[in-house]
């Protein structure tokens, strides 16, 4: 269905440009190609992903099925390129200085972890530590994908302007046994950048050095559920009104709990400047 529906669209943005070519005044036809491209990303911006609903009652989450059975491995920020992770982790998919917009090397070495908030015993870290890598990047070379818009479900609520990711920062639930944790989307990988038939629809991640591992996470996400190396999970995208309380919403200028709570204190500052100056 989406498919034929996607078929549609496209036919409509080849009508239309076909169209603007008889009455475009682009004089070369490397002009027309970029007024026919440009009319094609407005037209995908129109559409209103399909996405999953169920009829029954249940918690908003419930719009995100349940990954099942995904094997599952460790990475850090900083770390350095071996056999079965080929691309080094100092910068990601979406940040250039990842490492120290970071606040430095996020080291997996457990004794050189604090136990009680899961960061590094070293530093601070100005980010969240609990963070993850699915293997899809929305952009490419500063421009979102073709198919962005139509499989990414919350792409037109989040939607903010050309080639701004609408996945960085996206909040996942991770389970294992009977404890959940909860990591923020900061990488692309184990591996690909493109298997969004996996990442937002029903296939299994494709084969890999790493026994097809779908997912990576951090090595607080790795301390906090108990995680070998190599280990198996399952996942699904949560919004941030269904983040439970827990260690991953105290850390980092990326994450929205941090962000709220600074800008509480700043209006409750803001209101205590003002009353006082009202009470002289």
């Amino acid at each position: 269905m989406r498919r034929v529906f996607a078929f549609s669209i496209l036919l409509t943005v080849g009508a239309a440009a076909l169209h603007a070519q008889t009455e475009s005044p682009y004089a070369s036809s490397a002009d027309f190609a970029k007024y026919a491209m440009k009319l094609r990303e407005q037209a995908l911006l129109k559409v209103e992903p399909q996405v999953f609903v169920p009829t029954a009652s249940r918690t908003s989450t419930a719009r995100y099925p349940w990954k099942i059975n995904i094997v599952t491995t460790v990475f850090w920020i900083g770390e350095q390129p071996t056999a079965n992770n080929p691309v080094p982790n100092v910068r990601s998919a979406w940040d250039a200085n990842w490492t120290s917009n970071y606040g430095g090397f996020d080291t997996p070495d457990p004794t050189q972890r604090r136990k009680g908030d899961y960061i590094p015993a070293s530093f601070t870290p100005r980010q969240n530590p609990f963070y993850c890598a699915l293997p899809y990047n929305d952009v490419t070379h500063g421009q979102f994908k073709p198919e962005a818009a139509l499989v990414i479900p919350w792409f037109r609520q989040a939607y903010n302007g050309p080639g701004q990711s609408v996945c960085w920062h996206r909040w996942i639930a991770i389970r294992k046994g009977n404890r959940t944790a909860y990591a923020q989307w900061e990488d692309c990988g184990p591996f690909r950048t493109d298997h969004f038939q996996y990442v937002f629809q029903n296939e299994r991640p494709k084969p890999n050095l790493n026994r097809g591992a779908g997912l990576d996470v951090s090595p607080a996400v790795r301390d906090y559920l108990g995680l070998a190396p190599t280990d198996v999970t399952d996942w699904q995208f949560v919004e941030v009104r269904d983040v439970a309380p827990g260690p991953w919403r105290k850390y980092g200028d990326n994450n929205h709990f941090v962000i709220a709570a600074r800008q509480n204190e700043q209006r409750i500052a803001k209101d205590t400047t003002e009353k006082d100056k009202a009470k002289k």
